[in-house]
């Protein structure tokens, strides 16, 4: 029997493949008919937050809202109906935004009007709300009651309050119980904006506002599209053969099995958004490699787990993206200023992590077949190894937008695979879309609402009052780098990446280019730091990723990271104090342009 794929996943899976064929359709169509689809770079946008309010209905369906787990097991129902709650207050922002832009009557394309699609915010957060409070109970009479009566409650609160000054501090308190309770990460930061715009007495369709900006920003269809890309090559042989060049290119021995691992682990994080996506997708590849080659069981688990952190810096990656929107510096500019650092964490992981030291003689175990020649391996891996050149190449030579550059590359991971390859079926192209507007969909949720906070803080002027009263402590720039780096750690470890881009860098920045940092600098310095957050408890990911894929203890994947962290401490550092390894290639280029 034929299974039916759900609505939530064929809306969201639709959407994604119209973000990616529009461009295509637009580059081609202008120069043959000399015009292109109407509005393209709107509609695309718009489809975009099409793909993320239904991608997050699937995630959640699939359990994939980002959480820092539960402290509390005890009270997960309190914090789910909680967070049914807020969805219900973000109902009401919604579609108060919504309501306000239907009276200024704007098309999108085609004589469709721009509110219809808008609906899909109020929609969605509706949908959200009930599916969030029907897991308090598991009754289907009780989780159809709570379900309508928690998001109407919420929106009711909307409806009488909006617009009143309410206190803040019991509801921030019962926020950081809902986030111990495991609530989503999107409904804390929802409620804690909704909480703050409350006690200000300012409209809560200002949230709402947030959410749609950040949604359909010019360069964020990337995001989607580049993270397809990177899904495809996981879900196909492409992990396989570029493994094949990496053990070629450095050796079958130990080292160079422990280089291409890293190697490998890194470029694939750069293409899939998520350092653990990678660690699923190479985990049962790297593991059997490494321990062939004689090497130690949980150093192997160790290094695949921290390296799997380092393509943050590597273009295409996501975070990289995300900076770029958020910090208002060119794209490309950041995908030429992340290469050198990349590099840098990488040496610093294999050196200063000790995985270069073998305690003991390997005893190599021999695979049946012979290893490729570095010819024969290139040849075969030729495909994957020209799609750096499609995503980079056309968006740093200004052939493309950075959205048509994303289109590109997700096309062209679709064409090889399923054409040249031969390992990509419809079954399994439906699995990459729903997987990737997943991801995307619980990203752009946690976006959304800590761009509301973001707002809020900015207007209140934090960002002032944080520079005066850091320069005030120290005006030495090194001392307050440093003091940076430290600050970073322990966000990294506490928030989960996408918030803290959303969140922090519109506060720190300010302060950064006071002490005479370079956006870009501070950018590479930024993520780098969020690398180590991908290691560290509550918000560090890929241990979590590990324990399940490895089937280790928490405690021992967390213990086994602990000197790459320091190696990449190590790496964040030397970034930091060195401006030139960050921003010397972008320089260099522009030079080379005039």
């Amino acid at each position: 029997m034929r299974k039916i794929w759900p609505l939530d996943e064929a809306l969201a899976g639709v959407a994604l493949t119209l973000m990616a064929l529009i461009p295509i359709l637009e580059i081609v169509a202008r120069p043959v008919l000399g015009r292109g689809v109407e509005n393209a770079p709107v509609l695309v946008q718009h489809l975009g937050l099409v793909m993320a309010m239904w991608g997050a209905l699937a995630a959640e369906r699939h359990g994939h809202l980002t959480s820092l787990g539960a402290v509390f097991k005890g009270f997960q129902p309190w914090a789910q109906g909680a967070a049914a709650l807020v969805c219900g207050l973000l109902v009401w922002a919604s579609w108060q935004f919504v309501a306000s832009e239907r009276e200024g009557a704007q098309s999108l394309a085609y004589g469709i009007p721009m509110w219809w699609v808008q609906l899909a915010m109020p929609i969605g957060f509706a949908l959200l709300g009930f599916k969030l409070a029907g897991r308090c109970v598991p009754q289907l009479g009780g989780r159809i009651f709570l379900g309508l009566l928690l998001p109407v409650l919420g929106c009711g609160l909307g409806l009488v309050d909006d617009g009143e000054v309410v206190a803040l501090w019991p509801m921030v308190l019962g926020l950081a119980f809902m986030l111990l309770c495991g609530a989503p990460i999107f409904a804390v930061l929802g409620g804690l904006a909704l909480a703050l715009f409350w006690q200000a007495g300012l409209p809560l369709a200002s949230i709402a506002l947030s959410h749609y900006q950040i949604t359909v920003n010019p360069s964020l269809p990337a995001l989607p599209l580049f993270t397809l890309a990177g899904l495809v090559f996981a879900r196909t042989g492409a992990a396989k053969r570029l493994g094949a060049v990496f053990l070629a290119m450095f050796g079958q021995g130990v080292v160079g099995s422990v280089v291409a691992t890293t190697v490998l682990c890194s470029v694939f994080t750069a293409f899939t958004g998520g350092s653990g996506v990678t660690i699923l997708a190479l985990g049962g590849l790297l593991l059997p490699l490494l321990r062939d080659a004689g090497y130690p069981e949980k150093k192997s688990i160790s290094l695949v787990t921290s390296a799997s952190a380092l393509g943050v810096l590597l273009a295409p990656s996501v975070p990289l993206i995300m900076y770029a929107i958020i910090a208002r510096v060119p794209i490309n500019t950041m995908f030429l200023a992340g290469l050198i650092p990349a590099f840098v964490m990488v040496g610093c992981l294999l050196v200063f992590g000790g995985y270069l030291r073998v305690s003991r003689a390997p005893t190599t175990v021999m695979s049946s077949s012979e290893p490729l020649s570095l010819r024969g391996a290139l040849w075969q891996a030729k495909w994957e190894i020209l799609a750096p050149v499609v995503a980079v190449g056309s968006l740093v030579s200004g052939l493309a937008t950075p959205t048509e550059s994303a289109a590109l590359t997700a096309i062209y991971a679709v064409l090889t695979q399923t054409l040249a390859h031969g390992e990509l079926n419809g079954r399994l192209l439906a699995q990459c879309l729903s997987t990737c507007a997943q991801i995307i969909g619980g990203v752009m949720l946690i976006l959304g609402m800590a761009l509301g906070l973001t707002n809020f803080l900015v207007d209140a002027g934090v960002p002032d009052l944080a520079t005066d009263w850091v320069q005030g402590v120290t005006s030495n720039k090194w001392v307050f780098l440093l003091a940076l780096n430290v600050f970073l750690f322990f966000a990294g470890a506490l928030m989960e990446i996408y918030a803290a881009i959303v969140v922090l860098v519109p506060l720190l920045l300010p302060l950064a280019v006071s002490y005479g940092i370079d956006p870009v600098h501070f950018g590479i310095i930024f993520l780098a730091n969020m690398e180590m957050g991908f290691l560290c408890p509550p918000a560090g990911m890929n241990i979590y990723f590990a324990s399940a894929v490895f089937g280790k203890s928490l405690r021992d994947v967390a213990l086994s990271v602990l000197p790459a962290l320091a190696a990449i401490f190590v790496g964040t550092v030397l970034i930091s104090w060195l401006p030139l390894v960050a921003t010397g290639l972008p320089a260099l280029v522009a030079a080379g342009w005039r």
